[in-house]
């Protein structure tokens, strides 16, 4: 869990911290902090009381789950040797030939695609 750059912070249209994901998962917070623990969500410190948040696009609210494929994309990124930043960065910036950003392109269950240039990255 790292505090969060104000570059990054712009990049990400909107936040959520841990209690507010419990709710929609209808899970403990506990639960919540386990997937973060797990690498399943990103997690940073923001904000005056520099609480913990999660960018809102990798909670699927009407599914009540993190987003398909998440998982597996950060694994990858972390892989490539990404810092939680880093990912965050590539995660938020937009892709002209995606289009629209990668984290974006997992909420509409385009996965495959992101996961392939999460791979490519490592070359």
């Amino acid at each position: 869990m790292t505090e969060i750059d104000a570059k990054i912070d712009a990049l990400v249209p909107a936040w959520l911290t841990l209690p507010d994901i419990a709710e929609m998962l209808d899970v403990e917070v506990t639960r919540v902090r386990q997937l973060v623990k797990e690498g399943q969500l990103i997690a940073v410190r923001r904000g005056e009381n520099r609480a913990l948040h999660v960018p809102a696009a990798f909670i699927d609210g009407a599914e009540q789950k993190v987003v398909k494929g998440l998982s597996g994309t950060l694994t990858l990124l972390r892989d490539d040797g990404f810092s939680d930043e880093e990912m965050l960065e590539w995660l938020f910036t937009s892709d002209p030939t995606l289009p629209g950003t990668p984290a974006q392109a997992l909420s509409e269950n385009r996965g495959t695609e992101v996961k392939r240039r999460a791979q490519a990255l490592a070359v």
